[in-house]
């Protein structure tokens, strides 16, 4: 009966939107409230210049257009647009004026669990609570889209630019986000992609939780506290992004398993280019980490993972590992180039003669007791790091590269042009 009653459903949707119809909507008190209230499936709301009192709940298919010289502003109440049907679009809008409540979520856009396939395109959301919340929606893209948070709160009592909740298959690409907490924070979610975003002035630029199956690609962080952070998540898959001047970590491995971290590039990180916390079977692959307190740190039984063709340059120290084991990084005769190894290669393979160990036991020292790098020029120094190169049998433990290469990863970065307000 079901199977049966299906395709009459279709048609009845399909003969609806078919007579949907465009209207102009004047920047008038209520008309845009009223426009709402009345507009039938699929019919295209084009509001005109100006200021448009929010806020608006859209229960059925609508297209609404701002055509890059609308303002909707809810005057500090709830959610500026609310979705509540599939098939929305929301474009050309400049959003402003949430509320400050709503259990931390009043934001310019709210995409309920009814806004499957919504599509947040072109707008400029400014000066909310969260930019956007995708909240439950499936398939929900979020584009080209400016999103800048607020900023007369503590970071951490900020909300995000992207909230993403139990919202498989949302595509979040090519948004210009700044200040508010996290850039894009995914909760509970899997199979989502988060692409060619850039994020300025923020706690994390991208911050996963119990996020599986999903991919960050050719974003920039440029000065937040923390780039790219994956927590309690696997099967992710880090690629082709740029950390510029994170003060932190340019990227974060925390409870992070199976996963991809490639053909990244970051630069003159405050701490740490790379940090690895009780993560496993990784693949740490081709990145070019530079300039930076520490190349990777990783630590809490992260040996199991492997890294290889990678680039250490000019980090202060290239390595922090103080564990007990001997943990090589070389993947099928590939190890890593490292800048501080003064390598040679006899037989023009591109791969170095000799092994290079990255830290010794001078360097644990330092790590725990670092008024002790005073002594670093010091010839009892000098010759215990010697008497390690010659016998790295007195070594406890640490990492090993067998194959370092001649020649730095450098992975391209990424391209980023201004969204355009339709």
């Amino acid at each position: 009966m079901i199977r049966r009653a299906l395709p009459l459903l279709i048609a009845v949707f399909a003969a609806a939107i078919s007579h949907a119809e465009e209207r102009v909507v004047p920047a008038e008190p209520g008309a845009l409230v009223r426009a709402v209230e009345t507009a039938g499936a699929g019919d295209i709301l084009r509001l005109g210049p100006g200021a448009h009192a929010g806020p608006v709940v859209l229960a059925r298919p609508l297209t609404l257009s701002g055509a890059g010289a609308a303002t909707i502003d809810a005057g500090g109440n709830g959610s500026v647009i609310t979705v509540a049907a599939p098939d929305v679009v929301i474009t050309g809008l400049t959003i402003i004026g949430s509320g400050s409540g709503g259990d931390g979520l009043d934001a310019g856009v709210t995409l309920g669990r009814d806004a499957t396939r919504a599509v947040v395109r072109g707008n400029r959301i400014l000066g909310n609570l969260v930019g956007v919340d995708i909240h439950g929606a499936q398939d929900a893209i979020v584009e080209n889209n400016v999103i800048e948070g607020r900023q007369d709160h503590r970071m951490n009592d900020r909300g995000n630019g992207v909230y993403v909740w139990n919202a498989p298959g949302a595509r979040v690409a090519g948004n210009d986000i700044r200040w508010g907490r996290d850039g894009i924070f995914v909760n509970t979610s899997s199979h989502n992609a988060f692409i060619g975003n850039r994020f300025r002035d923020l706690r994390f630029a991208v911050h996963y939780m119990y996020a599986h199956h999903s991919t960050v690609a050719d974003s920039i962080s440029v000065g937040n506290h923390l780039g790219f952070a994956v927590m309690y998540s696997d099967n992710v898959t880090v690629t082709g992004n740029l950390s510029r001047g994170d003060r932190d970590h340019g990227v974060m491995l925390n409870y992070t398993n199976k996963s991809t971290i490639t053909g990244n590039r970051v630069e003159d990180g405050g701490e740490k280019c790379i940090f690895i916390y009780n993560a496993h079977k990784n693949r740490v692959e081709g990145n070019r980490l530079e300039r930076c307190l520490i190349g990777i740190h990783f630590t809490a039984g992260s040996e199991r993972n492997a890294i290889t063709g990678n680039a250490f340059l000019g980090n202060r120290t290239q390595v922090k590992y103080a564990g007990t084991k001997w943990v090589d990084w070389s993947v099928g005769g590939r190890g890593n180039y490292w800048s501080d190894f003064a390598a040679y290669d006899l037989d023009g393979d591109g791969i170095a003669e000799g092994v290079f160990r990255p830290n010794d036991a001078v360097d644990r020292v330092l790590w725990t007791q670092p008024a002790a790098r005073l002594l670093l020029g010091s010839p009892a120094v000098q010759l215990v790091r010697w008497s390690q190169s010659e016998f790295p049998s007195l070594l406890s433990g640490g990492v090993v590269d067998s194959h370092p290469l001649m020649m730095p990863a450098d992975p391209a970065r990424p391209e980023w042009e201004e969204p355009h307000v339709n």
